[in-house]
C-alpha cells in the first residue's frame, strides 16, 4: 500500500476532500494518505509560501500531492500557493480533459454533440513567472519567458499521452502572429515534435480562432497543447463547455512529483454548508488512480458515479430543479451505493490494474535544462527602455548626440508602436521609450560596448531596462517595433 500527501484545502476544500476519501475508502483503494499543512491559514502563520517546511519534506518525499482548492491571501504581496506548488517542483504539463457528462446538461448535450477534448497547458513558464516592475510611476513591465527545453518537456508530453489515448488529432494554440519569439518558439517545437508521431494529425491554430472554434464545433478537437497564460483561458472555456467548473478534473504532472486537483476556487460562501459538488475533485482523483495503475479500480469507480449522473441525482449547482438536491455527503454515498453498475452511456472499460509505486528521487542539485546551441552567437545591438515625456523628435536629437561610432539610432518606438524615424502625430504617447541602437553593418559589439553607451545616454535620462539584441547564425533574434 502506497503512501502519497493529501492537503485538504481552504473553503469547501475539507468536506469535499473528506467526500472523496470516503469514496475510495469504500472501494478499498490501496492508498495510504499523509495530511501535509498547505493553504491561506498556513498563510497566516507566517509561511510566505503557503506550506510548512514539514509538508514541503514530505511532499517531495511521497512524490504524489492531492489537493483540495486553496486562496491566497488578497493585498499581502504573496504568491498563489497553487502556482508556487506547480513551480516548485516542476510539474510543467497541466493536463485537463473535458467530457460530456450524461445528467449534466449543456447547450451541446442537448444538441447531441458529444466532447471529449484534453488540454495541455504548459505549467512553469509564461507570464506567471511573475516577474513584474514598474519602469515609470505610468508603466508596469511584465517578462514572459518562453524556452526550448520548456516547451520541449510539455510538447513531448502531450503528443505521447495523444499517443496512449488513441488521439485523432492534438493541436497547438498560439498567437505567433503576433508574439512571434515567444510564441513562435513554441510553435517550433511542436512542428519538431509532431516529426517524431507521424500517426498523429498534428496542426495548429491561432488561440482565438480556436476559441471560436470551440464554442462552435467543440467536437472537431481533441488533444490541444498552448502556453501557460492561454492554456489557463483556454481550459476555463472547456469547462463552461461541459457544465462548468465542478466538472473540471486538473493533473499537474512532472518528472518527479505530480499533483491532481480540482480547477475550481474555494467557494468561501458555501463552505461548511455541506452543499459542495465533489465531482471535479473525484474526477482529478480518477486521474490519480490511473497515474498510479489502478486502472480497474478507477473504472469501477467512475462507472458508479457516470451511472449516479445519469439516474439525475445531483447536488444543489446543477441537475433537475425539480428533484431535491443531495448534500455533499449524500451524493458520495449515492456514488457508493452504486458500485458495481454500469452506466448507459460510454462506460468505462475494466483495464486490470498494473499498480505503479512512484519512483522517490534524491536530488542533489537542481536540474539544469539547457539544449544544445546551435551556430554562432553575436551580440549586435541594445534596446534601451528610457523615461522620458518629451518628443520623440526631442528625444532623438538627444540619443544621436549620445551615440557611440559603432552604433547607429535605428528606431525609437513607444507601447512597440515605431514613432522616430518615422512614425504619426496621432500616435498617443506614455512616459517610457525603446530607443535601439544597433551596430554598424550588423558588426558584432561587446558588453563593454553597450555599458559606455548606457553611461553616455543615463548623463540625461533614466534607463530603465536594457536588452541586448543578439544574433545565431546570421539570424535576428529579436522583434521589430509595429510600423518599423
Amino acid at each position: 500500500m502506497t503512501k502519497i500527501a493529501v492537503a485538504k484545502g481552504d473553503g469547501i476544500g475539507p468536506e469535499i476532500m473528506d467526500a472523496v476519501l470516503g469514496i475510495f475508502e469504500a472501494a478499498k483503494v490501496p492508498l495510504q494518505y499523509e495530511v501535509v499543512d498547505m493553504g491561506k491559514w498556513v498563510f497566516d502563520k507566517g509561511y510566505s509560501n503557503g506550506m510548512t517546511p514539514e509538508a514541503q519534506e514530505t511532499i517531495e518525499s511521497l512524490g504524489i500531492l492531492f489537493k483540495g482548492p486553496m486562496e491566497t491571501p488578497k493585498g499581502k504581496g504573496v504568491k498563489s500557493v497553487n502556482v508556487t506548488a506547480r513551480k516548485t517542483w516542476n510539474t510543467y504539463a497541466n493536463k485537463r480533459t473535458f467530457q460530456t457528462l450524461h445528467g449534466v446538461d449543456t447547450v451541446f448535450s442537448k444538441a447531441g454533440i458529444p466532447i471529449d477534448i484534453t488540454i495541455v497547458r504548459e505549467n512553469i513558464e509564461d507570464t506567471y513567472g511573475g516577474i513584474e516592475h514598474m519602469l515609470t510611476h505610468d508603466v508596469a513591465l511584465g517578462r514572459r519567458f518562453i524556452t526550448r527545453p520548456g516547451s520541449l518537456q510539455v510538447i513531448k508530453y502531450a503528443f505521447e499521452m495523444a499517443k496512449k489515448k488513441g488521439a485523432r488529432r492534438i493541436t497547438c494554440g498560439h498567437k505567433s502572429n503576433i508574439m512571434k519569439i515567444t510564441d513562435g518558439l513554441f510553435l517550433e517545437v511542436f512542428h519538431e515534435v509532431a516529426k517524431e508521431y507521424p500517426e498523429l494529425k498534428a496542426d495548429d491554430v491561432i488561440v482565438d480562432d480556436l476559441c471560436m472554434k470551440l464554442v462552435s464545433r467543440p467536437d472537431l478537437f481533441d488533444v490541444v497543447v498552448l502556453t501557460n497564460l492561454q492554456g489557463d483561458i483556454v481550459s476555463d472555456l472547456c469547462a463552461g463547455l461541459v457544465g462548468g467548473l465542478g466538472f473540471a478534473p486538473s493533473a499537474n504532472i512532472g518528472d518527479h512529483i505530480s499533483i491532481f486537483e480540482a480547477v475550481h476556487g474555494t467557494a468561501p460562501d458555501i463552505a461548511g454548508k455541506n452543499i459542495a459538488n465533489p465531482t471535479a475533485l473525484l474526477l482529478s482523483g480518477f486521474g490519480m488512480l490511473r497515474h498510479l495503475g489502478l486502472m480497474e479500480t478507477s473504472a469501477m469507480i467512475e462507472n458508479a458515479l457516470l451511472y449516479t449522473l445519469e439516474s439525475g441525482v445531483h447536488t444543489g449547482d446543477f441537475g433537475d430543479k425539480s428533484t431535491p438536491a443531495l448534500s455533499t455527503s449524500e451524493f458520495a454515498a449515492a456514488i457508493i451505493g452504486n458500485f458495481g453498475k454500469l452506466p448507459a452511456n460510454h462506460p468505462k472499460p475494466a483495464i486490470a490494474n498494473h499498480y505503479v509505486t512512484p519512483t522517490h528521487f534524491k536530488l542533489e542539485k537542481n536540474p539544469m535544462l539547457e539544449s544544445i546551441e546551435m551556430g554562432q552567437e553575436e551580440i549586435v545591438g541594445v534596446d534601451l527602455f528610457i523615461e522620458s515625456n518629451e518628443q520623440p523628435t526631442i528625444l532623438a536629437e538627444k540619443m544621436l548626440k549620445h551615440t557611440l561610432d559603432i552604433f547607429k539610432l535605428v528606431t525609437i518606438s513607444n507601447r512597440g508602436t515605431q514613432v522616430w524615424p518615422k512614425g504619426s502625430v496621432f500616435t498617443n504617447l506614455v512616459n517610457q521609450y525603446r530607443c535601439r541602437f544597433e551596430s554598424i553593418g550588423d558588426l558584432p559589439v561587446t558588453q563593454v560596448d553597450v555599458l559606455e553607451l548606457y553611461k553616455r545616454v543615463m548623463q540625461d535620462y533614466k534607463v530603465c531596462s536594457t536588452e541586448l539584441l543578439n544574433m545565431w547564425d546570421g539570424k535576428k533574434a529579436y522583434s521589430l517595433a509595429q510600423g518599423q
